[in-house]
């Protein structure tokens, strides 16, 4: 489906024109006088691209693009201002407004169309054929037609143009799968075009077919020679045409996935900047002729102000003017990092070789003296832009380099960490599997040469028990308590290690009924003992029933020992929070700890107060920090001496914690 373009101009000759140009381009066109018909226009029908013109005789062209770009339908709508070349003001007003693109008039109609066609490419509004385009360049009508009729009955899409240099503007704009050119031309012939889409970074993977209707042996070495992919000669049956046609195209380099590179050949925009309105006219003509639009500037001063709103292609500059001369804007423009790349020529009538140097010094590119042949500078400005686009196309594939060498390290590194990390978790595992084996083994081997002592006292003291003075029986007494003590050590290593081996089990428990169960054991085995126990009542999770009893008796049993000196011993546990974001937390009026010492309060064998204040193994609160931590949660403590203790404890996000109820 071809694109639509509207056209707003009150002169009819440019009306005609350019709806001729875009309609001849394959586009439709909806030609408008005035800007009341071009509201109606966008309001009835969908718009791809606009061009309009800024002086128009019911208004503003440039109030008609604010419009545009503050309509809901049309803010993304591609725009191009047309105005004569002298409204500089107009220019730049236009491009701060929001046009894409500024032509000044006179205009050259391939240009307005080779960038219009740019613009929708690159807004994706111009659609694609689904079939492979071939482009054939031949000056012979009969010979284009036959070859037509035959590529469309085989299934491509055909373009054609009668010169190499008509045939070069068709491929830059129009991007062709395939290239079908004769060897013999007006003008540009086969082979210079054929090298031409080599040297441009938009083309040069065009399979190219050079075709001939000579005899001469030594044609198809030239045309391979200037860097043609395939060979025929017109005089071959169209099936053997097709056929080389098909293997030329089968055996191109893919474009899919490459960046869309500027043509060499595409349109080119040119500011050149002078004084003299006679000398800048003279030039604007003679670059158009060439096809490029032209942007002039009479002094340093506008040049500086329209490249700040519009990028070029190329920048002709004089050398002496009033007000910043040539050498001072070349010097403020190549310290510019947005516009320093832009190739810049200086133009002079000195025949002076100080000024050269000085120009080149300032960062031009090239330095070139005025005269009313314009051929040299033509040439100049073509290999300046050629410079440029390789220039471009180099740094591109630098960076598409730097690119995967990036990719491909942060890849390497990542694999490499991966395997460090689980290198690390496997070396681990397996020290923690060591550690739980020796902690298992040591607390059962302890256990033989344990027995063994309290046997062999045992009977020490009712065998010779009567021979035994107060001292040694008083010496049996410590050896039956040394060996309590190091049997609740080993009771609690074998807990510590079946809890760091237990299967971890989440299913919905209620804490305040298993601590309600601790506090009541506790009372049990301590009659003696008053101790009020506090609880929000119903505070249900999803934890392990066994491991969160276990956690439990451990606070409470500290809890319960710190405050056996305290008159009105109290215990609370309580919660607070949101669910999935619950702290629980178990508190005693007791005796409290200084937080300085509170970093060693989870490790194992580890005591603030001494055994005969307190006794105890110091592996408890190891054990609670260690089921607390198999929860996905965390445990720490609050405490000032004879302030009593605050032990709290989250169970992680997985817990999915209940709010009391």
């Amino acid at each position: 489906m071809s694109a639509t373009v509207l056209v707003v101009d009150d002169s009819l000759t440019v009306r005609m024109d350019l709806a001729e140009a875009f309609e001849g381009a394959g586009f439709r066109c909806i030609p408008c006088a005035t800007i009341a018909d071009a509201r109606q226009a966008l309001a009835s029908r969908a718009v791809d691209l606009a061009v309009l013109d800024v002086v128009l005789t019911d208004g503003d062209g440039i109030e008609l693009l604010a419009e545009i770009r503050a309509g809901p339908g049309t803010t993304g709508l591609p725009v191009i201002m047309l105005s004569t070349v002298a409204e500089v003001r107009d220019r730049i007003r236009g491009l701060r407004t929001g046009a894409d693109e500024y032509v000044g008039k006179p205009y050259e109609a391939s240009y307005l169309v080779s960038r219009a066609r740019e613009l929708l490419h690159g807004r994706g509004a111009a659609a694609r054929p689904v079939a492979a385009t071939v482009l054939v360049i031949d000056d012979s009508p009969t010979f284009r037609e036959e070859l037509r009729s035959a590529l469309e009955s085989a299934g491509y899409t055909v373009l054609d143009a009668a010169t190499g240099e008509e045939g070069l503007r068709r491929a830059a704009d129009h991007r062709p799968d395939a290239i079908m050119v004769d060897g013999v031309l007006p003008g540009v012939d086969g082979a210079t075009v054929i090298r031409r889409v080599r040297l441009d970074a938009a083309l040069r993977d065009t399979p190219c077919v050079l075709m001939t209707a000579s005899e001469d042996h030594g044609a198809e070495l030239r045309a391979l020679d200037a860097g043609a992919d395939a060979f025929l000669r017109k005089g071959e049956d169209l099936d053997v045409i097709l056929a080389r046609l098909g293997a030329a195209l089968r055996a191109a380099v893919s474009g899919i996935g490459r960046e869309r590179a500027a043509s060499l050949l595409g349109p080119k925009k040119i500011l050149a900047v002078d004084d003299s309105p006679t000398y800048l006219h003279e030039l604007g003509d003679a670059l158009r002729s060439e096809g490029y639009d032209v942007v002039l500037a009479h002094s340093g001063e506008e040049a500086l102000e329209l490249l700040a709103v519009q990028p070029v292609d190329c920048i002709l500059l004089d050398l002496l003017m009033p007000g910043i001369g040539g050498t001072e804007t070349c010097r403020r423009i190549k310290s510019a990092p947005v516009v320093r790349e832009i190739p810049l020529i200086i133009l002079t009538a000195l025949e002076d070789r100080a000024a050269m140097v000085e120009s080149l010094g300032a960062g031009a590119d090239d330095y070139i003296s005025k005269s009313s042949d314009h051929e040299v500078l033509k040439a100049r400005v073509r290999a300046q832009i050629r410079r440029k686009q390789s220039e471009d196309e180099n740094r591109r594939i630098r960076d598409q380099l730097l690119r995967k060498e990036i990719e491909a390290t942060e890849a390497r590194a990542a694999r490499e960490l991966a395997e460090a990390r689980a290198a690390l978790v496997g070396e681990l595992e397996r020290k923690n599997r060591e550690l739980e084996a020796f902690s298992y083994s040591v607390s059962h081997d302890l256990r033989a040469p344990l027995r063994a002592i309290d046997g062999f006292g045992r009977m020490l003291a009712e065998d010779c028990g009567e021979r035994l003075d107060d001292e040694g029986r008083g010496h049996l007494r410590k050896i039956e308590a040394a060996v309590r003590r190091m049997s609740e050590l080993i009771d609690d290593l074998l807990a510590l290690s079946r809890i760091e081996r237990a299967d971890l089990r989440r299913v919905r428990v209620d804490l305040s009924q298993l601590a309600r169960h601790v506090g009541a054991e506790l009372a049990t085995k301590e009659p003696e003992r008053r101790v009020a126990l506090e609880l929000d009542e119903a505070l249900v999770t999803e934890a392990d029933p066994r491991l969160m009893r276990v956690a439990l008796e451990n606070l409470f049993g500290n809890a319960w020992k710190f405050t056996a000196r305290t008159p009105a011993a109290r215990i609370e546990f309580r919660a607070q929070g949101q669910p999935g974001n619950v702290v629980y937390r178990v508190q005693d009026n007791g005796a409290g700890f200084d937080m300085r010492y509170a970093g060693r309060l989870f490790g194992v064998f580890q005591r603030l107060h001494s055994e005969a204040e307190f006794p105890g193994t110091g592996i408890g609160l190891a054990t609670v920090q260690r089921i607390i931590e198999r929860h996905g949660g965390r445990v720490w403590a609050e405490s000032e001496p004879g302030g009593g203790a605050t032990f709290y404890f989250t169970l992680g996000a997985a817990g999915r914690d209940f709010k009391p109820f």
